[in-house]
């Protein structure tokens, strides 16, 4: 593995249980189908569309919701995450909900599945906010069949310009550079993020085509486990978080 996905592997194995205990009511208030930081259910985004009888792969899925309830919907789901922990958490909530899927201990920078297995492959940050974009791009690219969906819940550019590394939450001022945005370091974990040019120019390279960039706003009177009011408060004012919704080349 290189660095930044075993200091992301160790810090995932070490939280995974206190994550799970902290965000699974919220995770469950939709039964899995929802997206983001507040949860907004994906019958109101419309992101995915109809999954039935769909192969899909969870780029990054941790426990498992998404995965879950997507098989519970008559999806085909596939389930990857660089934590093992974090998949004894997913074969638990498989248990439970009586469904059963593949998993696969592995990092989405190097998939270890065939080419065109994938009529979908999605996350809701996993991946995606954790491994190196220039990696997983062309990783999920691969994976799908031609006219395949791509689509990822990102924290947004803007957020990250304004939230100081080592702090709590973002502030109302710019104190990150734009130009660079790539490998952001805190004490933990690494995360990754791009400018907007730079996402678009990714996408084409990979054969990616733009079909929607959704960027969730919190209703009125939003709670999250992952955030608290002031946090939300900004969500309210500017984006905090970039769905892309993406249509590989047929």
């Amino acid at each position: 593995m290189r660095d930044h996905e075993a200091k992301n592997q160790a810090a995932w194995n070490a939280d995974s249980d206190d994550y799970q205990a902290r965000h699974a009511a919220q995770l469950a208030i939709h039964g899995g189908l929802a997206w983001g930081v507040t949860q907004i259910p994906e019958t109101e985004l419309n992101v995915l569309g109809d999954v039935a009888g769909k192969d899909i792969l969870e780029f990054g899925c941790g426990a498992a919701q998404w995965s879950v309830a997507l098989a519970k919907l008559g999806a085909r789901p596939v389930g990857l995450d660089l934590s093992e922990r974090q998949l004894e958490h997913a074969r638990r909530l498989m248990a439970e909900a009586d469904v059963d899927f593949p998993l696969i201990h592995a990092s989405a920078e190097a998939v270890p599945l065939p080419d065109a297995s994938f009529d979908v492959v999605f996350c809701d940050h996993g991946a995606m906010t954790f491994a190196d974009p220039y990696r997983t791009v062309p990783e999920a690219a691969r994976l799908l069949r031609p006219g395949g969906l791509f689509a990822f819940n990102h924290g947004s550019a803007i957020l990250d310009l304004c939230w100081p590394v080592g702090e709590e939450r973002a502030g109302d001022r710019l104190v990150m550079d734009y130009f660079g945005l790539y490998r952001i370091e805190d004490d933990d974990e690494v995360s990754f993020q791009l400018p907007y040019g730079e996402w678009i120019r990714l996408f084409r390279a990979n054969g990616l085509t733009i079909e929607d960039l959704i960027e969730p706003r919190p209703p009125e009177g939003a709670t999250s486990t992952y955030r608290d009011a002031e946090a939300l408060a900004w969500s309210r004012r500017w984006p905090a978080e970039s769905i892309w919704r993406l249509r590989k080349s047929g």
